[in-house]
């Protein structure tokens, strides 16, 4: 992965979920596409990682794959374990469980980072108080199909706030 440049107007946002499989590459691909349509690629830097290291190297779930090009979204990378460094290039690093935001929280104790960490579910207007993306591994279409949902709803009003708090500097 490329680092950020020192400077950079970009915002780096890094999504991560478990194994960098499932998860956190429908957000990176689902926010990819959204800035990609508001002509805003050259403003965002995105990428994904997972917190756990079982699925390195690996392509993104084929379950994943297929529910994003069902929505036109395209999934690409391989998956990759967050590390220390990536705490200091992204601004904005969003989780999808809590047991992983523990885990990011606990790797940037100490670390200096001044990225904000956050679950992506804060976004979503439709979370009743659940901010937990569901990690769909173990189960059927369906709850890709629902991790989907819940992750366009997030990303979309995601990239409002970022778009809003650009616009405000």
């Amino acid at each position: 992965m490329d680092s950020k440049p020192r400077g950079s107007p970009e915002t780096a946002v890094l999504f991560v979920c478990l194994g960098n499989i499932c998860r956190s590459p429908l957000a990176e691909g689902v926010f990819r596409h959204l800035v990609q349509s508001d002509g805003l690629k050259h403003r965002f830097h995105i990428d994904s990682a997972g917190t756990g290291a079982w699925h390195v190297g690996e392509a993104p779930d084929g379950r994943a794959t297929v529910v994003a090009a069902r929505h036109g979204v395209e999934l690409h990378g391989q998956a990759r374990q967050i590390q220390t460094a990536d705490l200091h290039r992204f601004d904005f690093i969003i989780v999808m469980d809590r047991d992983n935001l523990d885990n990011v929280e606990r790797l940037a104790e100490g670390s200096g980072s001044a990225a904000q960490i956050r679950l992506l579910r804060e976004w979503d207007p439709q979370s009743n108080g659940d901010r937990e993306v569901p990690d769909p591994y173990y189960g059927g279409p369906g709850g890709f199909e629902n991790v989907y949902q819940m992750v366009r709803r997030s990303c979309q009003n995601l990239l409002a706030d970022l778009k809003g708090n650009a616009a405000s500097h």
